[in-house]
Parts: structure tokens; sequence; C-alpha cells
């Protein structure tokens, strides 16, 4: 049907509503509940394996107290407090001292951490279908693994710097065992050490336990640092609160065994090389007093046995009041002397002689020797025997006090030294619960399920975005400007044959006649027939019979669609069936010369059809129109095209065998004339067309059309492509009259479903 140009529709069809329809997302949502079911499923089984994949993590706490400072010492008096001195730390460094190869080199030597096992035999159908793996287990006796097989344990393997980090295999013979790392092979006997030379050094190894022969077991040793690297990655330490003192240690690993061994080992080594620089001082200073004792003693002895000597010989010498008093003065100096000696003594064991307390100590030093050598000078005066007594007397007495004065001191620090307990107190040591913390399952499952669910919400919104099909029809008539003027209900009855190839017979009066589909095929009929103009009759003076003729004016319908496969041919094939219920004399015209099928659905041949009424020269009809111009008649030669379908008033001309110019065929007069023809023969032509993206057949065709209707396929055909064809359409000044829906699904997820008519009658 030919239309203006400048008709509203056009505008209407270029409108582009850019308002986002949350409404319209959600039932995009709900319509592809399939897609997001299955991506949820999907990604419920992949939670589910990789919980089962990964190997449960298990984890161990300590507790360590920090305190400021040491109380020790200075219980036992201020003097000893002043020679040890005291020590502070803070719980934050602490924290970082553990974590340091000082502490944790003790522990990977004593429980072999550097040695490791694993079971190259388990692959990840094992892993999930156990659900764990059994880890090794490091002891101070050695390392041992569980297999499938057996038990391995090896407890000693030390190898030159350039084994290290270097895998190898291990696997039991008849003999004993066989370690090879791909290059070089050495055998041994189990339960003996061995040692191997190898191209790149020596290899010490003692195996145990071994599984069955031909099981391999892989063996590496590590190196220190990252051994230590990797427990450090294992280990957490921190202080829990803030300047609380309270250090927590936890540890995690795939056995619970394991970890609480190696946390337990880290707290012990920590404490107890805390509790060794604890009494690191006191330590020092009864070494130094134990070097100076006897030498002490010994010089006490001799000035003891001069002075006897001494007495002995010259009897006792009453010494003056003023020897006296200077002999009581230099013996107090000589006394601070000997201690301030004894104080530089034990400072120049920590300090150099610049310390500012090395300094003091020699400036007092000065200052009593400058005295002594005053009092020296006037004791030099008095007699010699006088004088000599009192020498001999006061290096007795000095050596005495001096002697008795570090062996008093060197008990106490004993006493110090048996009671120190350092400033770190283990509160709890770890314990096994043998409870994971990791994986947990359910809320892996519940993740790995919300994001499958998640993925298919994605992919259902992007292939709505990137191919957005028909599926409201008040959004295609917005889209289009042209209203639907039915919405065809998919017949299930009809989808179920249809599986059957053999099956040709598609015609809903045959099949499903009381389906809503066929009600909605009945409810466009009664929509075409009151929009078509009413027929007149025409009558016209016959001069060879003297009477009047009836003239048909048969109204031309034209079917199309957008792209293949949209159902255009069903569509038509079942109009003419209902119009032909009217007592109307129906005419379908397969139109699509190229690929046309409607054939099939009247089970005839394609052949003898339109395509071969137009590409053959008669001439006879042309002859007769030229003879007759006022009224065409039938052409003789039109009815050998024309061809019954068995249906009652529903005649049929297929389309022929393919000719190389379809289009150019339908653009001849001879179509026009065609046309004028089957007018005056039939009340309603159907002309099934090709689509019109697909080809231009449609558009010549439709300049001999009364309506022109599109058919469209819900949730098939791409929005764009109809408002293109649409477009096409009105670019050659065709106006479209409908839309027609086709193969609509109703659902509970459908949000057009009230477009559907009820099918009323008997449903059996």
């Amino acid at each position: 049907m030919i239309k203006d140009s400048s008709n509203t529709s056009k505008n209407t069809i270029e409108k582009d509503d850019d308002e986002i329809d949350l409404m319209a997302l959600l039932w995009v949502l709900l319509r592809g509940w399939k897609i997001v079911l299955f991506f949820a499923l999907l990604g419920l089984v992949i939670g589910v394996l990789y919980s089962r994949y990964v190997n449960p993590t298990f984890k161990s706490d300590a507790l360590i107290q920090i305190e400021e400072n040491s109380q020790g010492i200075a219980a036992l008096g201020e003097n000893i407090s002043e020679l040890v001195g005291s020590e502070a730390s803070k719980a934050q460094t602490e924290a970082e001292l553990i974590r340091s190869r000082m502490i944790l080199e003790p522990v990977v030597t004593l429980l072999h951490l550097r040695i490791k096992l694993t079971d190259p035999n388990i692959g990840a159908v094992d892993k999930i279908k156990t659900n764990r793996i059994d880890s090794q287990i490091n002891t101070p006796e050695g390392v041992s693994l569980d297999s499938e097989q057996g038990r391995v344990q090896v407890s000693q393997f030390d190898v030159s710097r350039a084994y290290l980090n270097r895998p190898f295999t291990l696997t039991k013979s008849e003999t004993g065992f066989v370690l090879t790392d791909g290059f070089d092979e050495f055998k041994g006997q189990i339960g003996q050490a061995h040692k191997f030379r190898g191209n790149d050094g020596q290899i010490h190894i003692t195996v145990n336990d071994l599984p069955d022969e031909s099981y391999p077991i892989a063996i590496s040793k590590q190196s220190l640092k990252a051994t230590t690297d990797s427990i450090n990655s294992a280990l957490s330490v921190v202080e829990q609160g803030k300047q609380t003192g309270i250090i927590q240690l936890s540890m995690t690993g795939n056995s619970q065994e394991q970890v609480t061994n190696v946390l337990n080992q880290i707290v012990l080594s920590y404490i107890e090389q805390n509790q060794s620089r604890g009494s690191e001082e006191t330590t020092k200073t009864l070494t130094f007093m134990e070097t100076q004792i006897p030498a002490l003693k010994e010089k006490l002895e001799s000035s003891e046995a001069v002075f006897n000597e001494f007495r002995k010989e010259y009897g006792t010498i009453d010494v003056a009041k003023e020897a006296e008093l200077l002999l009581t003065e230099n013996s107090q100096i000589d006394t601070q002397l000997n201690e301030l000696k004894l104080k530089k003594a034990d400072l120049t064991t920590y300090y150099t002689n610049e310390h500012p307390l090395v300094v003091q100590i020699n400036e007092q030093l000065a200052v009593l020797n400058s005295r002594k050598r005053d009092i020296d000078s006037t004791i030099a005066g008095l007699p010699e025997i006088q004088r000599e007594f009192l020498k001999l007397s006061e290096d007795t007495a000095i050596n005495r006090e001096i002697y008795l004065t570090l062996l008093k001191n060197y008990e106490q620090l004993k006493i110090v030294k048996a009671g120190q307990i350092g400033f770190a107190r283990i509160i709890d040591l770890p314990i096994s619960t043998y409870k994971a913390i990791a994986p947990k399952k359910l809320q892996i499952i519940i993740l790995a399920l919300l994001l499958g669910a998640m993925l298919g919400t994605m992919l259902v919104l992007l292939k709505n975005l990137i191919r957005n099909v028909v599926k409201d029809p008040e959004r295609i008539e917005v889209k289009t400007g042209i209203p639907v003027v039915a919405t065809i209900p998919r017949s299930p009855l009809l989808s179920r044959i249809g599986k059957n190839k053999q099956a040709s017979n598609r015609l809903l009066a045959h099949i499903d006649h009381n389906s809503m589909s066929y009600e909605a095929i009945k409810s466009l009929r009664t929509s075409l027939v009151f929009s078509m103009p009413k027929q007149t009759s025409v009558f016209e003076n016959n001069h060879d019979n003297n009477g009047t003729t009836f003239i048909r004016e048969g109204k031309i319908i034209l079917v199309t669609g957008e792209s293949p496969g949209v159902g255009k041919s069903f569509i038509s094939a079942n109009l003419a069936e209902v119009f032909a219920q009217l007592n109307k004399k129906v005419l379908v015209v397969d139109g699509d010369m190229r690929l046309g099928e409607l054939h099939k659905i009247f089970n005839l041949s394609q052949d003898n059809g339109l395509a071969d009424y137009l590409t053959e020269g008669h001439s006879r009809l042309s002859k007769l129109e030229k003879s007759m111009p006022v009224q065409p008649i039938a052409d003789p030669s039109i009815e050998s095209f024309i061809h019954p379908t068995g249906i009652s008033d529903i005649d049929f001309i297929p389309r022929g065998r393919h000719p190389h110019n379809p289009a150019s065929l339908l653009m001849s007069e001879r179509f026009t004339q065609l046309m004028t023809v089957l007018k005056t023969q039939y009340d309603y032509i159907v002309i099934d067309s090709p689509p019109v993206l697909a080809a231009s057949d449609s558009l010549i065709l439709a300049q001999n059309a009364d309506k022109v209707l599109m058919v469209t396929r819900y949730d098939k055909s791409i929005e764009g492509q109809v408002t293109y064809a649409v477009k096409q359409m009105h670019k050659a000044n065709i106006q479209v009259d409908g839309i027609i829906l086709n193969d609509v699904q109703q659902g509970l997820m459908d949000k057009y479903s009230y477009h559907y008519s009820y099918a009323y009658g008997d449903t059996k």
C-alpha cells in the first residue's frame, strides 16, 4: 500500500527513548532465569569442588607476657643492682625479635624443617575425592609423611649448597632405596646413614621407612632463608591491645599437629633466648669474679705471711697517736681506692675509658692517690721499724678486706643468677584443637553461588543490551510507530509436531483448532475485515448477451517479515484458511521465489508456480486485455499455475523454479497484469513475500497490496532489525499497516502475557 512520505509515523520510528526502565530490566532478568540459574548452579558446583580441593587449614595460638623491667637483681640490694644494672624491653620490639632467624633457626634445626616431603602421585581429582591430603610431620627424630602406599620417614638429609631447593625422588627398591635428581642416582640401605658424592657436591641421608616399591616420593632440602620466610608467612606475632605487653603468637598450616609443634618450639626458643639474655650481665660478672678471687686470695696469704714473719722477728710495736691516725686514714684511702678500682674493672667490661662513669672514677682515683702520697711522705719520717710495721699490717688488712668483699659479692650473685627468670613469661602454650579454620565451606559455596548468579545476571543483561529481542508489543509500537495488530501465541501441540521433520501439515485448523493460537489468527482476520474498505458491486453492459456482469475487487494482503524464520508462511497459510471460513474465495501466493516453502504446508509441489508463469512468454493474456480494455478477464494460461489445496475456497500458486532475476520479474508489467486479473477472481489474495532485509522483492510486491503486514517473532527477532525494516518500507513510500507478533510464549515470567486471548471452547 502506497503512503505519503510526510506521514507522521516516520518521526515516531526515529524517537529514541533514553529513559532506563527498571521494570523492563527486572523482567529481562526474570525472562533470563534459565541462564541465571545455570550459572548459579555452575558456581555452586565449582564452589563445592573448590571447598573439597583445598586442604583444610588449622591454627594454633600462644600468649607471652613481656614485663617492662627485671626486678630480680634489685631485690637483693642497692649495691648489687648498681653492679648489674637494669634492662627494659617493649612488646613491639620483642614481637619483631620472635620473627628473626636468631629465634627461628634453632627451631628449624631441631625439627628438620628444611626437609620437604611431598607425594607427587596425588592429583586434583584425588584431592577432591579425599577432601584432605596428609601433610608432613616434623619432629626432633625426623620428618614423616603418610602416603596411600605407606609411611615415609627421613631422619637426616643434608646436601651441599648446589643441591639446595633441588627436587629429588625417593623410591623403595628390593635392596633399600634409590635417590635420584634426574641426573645422578644413589642407592642405599633403609635405616642406615649414607654419604653420597654427586656431580654438585655431597649428600648425607638417612631413610628410616618408605612406601611400597615403585611408589616415588619427592624430597628436597630448602635453604635456611626460604624456610624461615615460609615460617614467617604462616606466623603472626601481634601485641594484644595497646601497651598491654601481651604478645599473641598464631600459626596456620595444613596439619594441626605440625603447626602446634612448630609454634611450641618457637615459644620455647624465644623464652630460652630471653632468659639467657636476662642473666647475661650476671654471668659476665660472675666470670670476672671467678678469675679475680684466686689472685686476691693468693695476695692476701702472701701479705699475711710477710707480716707474721715481721712480728715474729721484731715483736709488737706501739705506734704513736699521729701514726695511728695517719694509718687509719691511709687504710681508708686504700679501701676506697680498691673499691673504685674494682668498680672501674667492672665498668670497663662494658664501657670504654671515655664513658662518663669511668672518667668520674678516674678523677676520684687521682684525688685519693694524691692524698695517699701526702700521707706516705708524712709516714716516711717515722722510724724504719715502725714504718715497716705499719706497711705490712696495712697490706694485710687491705688484702683481707678486698678478698672478703669480693667473695661476699660472688656468693650473692650466684643466688641472683639462680633466681633470674628474664622479663618474658609464657601465659599460654599452643594446644591442638583439630578444628579447621579454612576453608569455610558454607561461605565458599554461598559466595560461589552468588558469584555464579551475578555472572549469569551480567550475561543476561549483556545479551539483552547487545541483542535486544522483541518481547514487548508496546515497546515495538513505540520503536516503529506501527500498531501491533495481533499477538499469536505458541501452539504447544504444533511445536511438538514440528519437531518431527516428516510432519508437513501445519495448519492450525487441522491440528490445534481449539488453541489460543488459532483464535488469535481469527482475531487478526476480524481486524483486517473491518479495517479494509467496503467492497462495492460494479455492473457493466455486456454487448454479447445484453446483460450485466459483476466485477470482483479482491483485496491483496502482503505478509512479510524483517528476517527469515519469523513464521510469515505460517501466518499466511492460516490467515488464508480463516478467510475461507467466511465463504470467501482465497488465493495464497508464494511470492518468495528464492527460498519459499509455503508449498510444504499444503503438501504440494513447488513446480509450475509464480516464477514459471512470469518467465514464460504467454501472449494470449495481452491480446485478450487489448480486445477488452474496460474489464480484464482471466487468461486461460493462468489456470495451469493455480493449484487447488484440497481446502474449500483456497487456491495456491507456488513459487516455481528458482529464477535468476526474481526482482526484475516482479517489476514487469506481466506481474501487474496478473494481480489485476487475480483480483477479479478472488475475494482475498494473501501473498507470502521474502524478508524485507533479505531481498527487495517485498518492496515491489507491496506496491500492489491493500494491506501490508510485517511478522516478527517473539524472543527471536531483533528490535533494531524490525525498526530498520519498517524504515526501508517507508523509504519506498509503503505504509506498513500492522505488525504481527508471532510465537508468543506465555509464562509466569512474561510481563506481557495479557496480550493473549482466552481459549473459548473445547480445550480437550
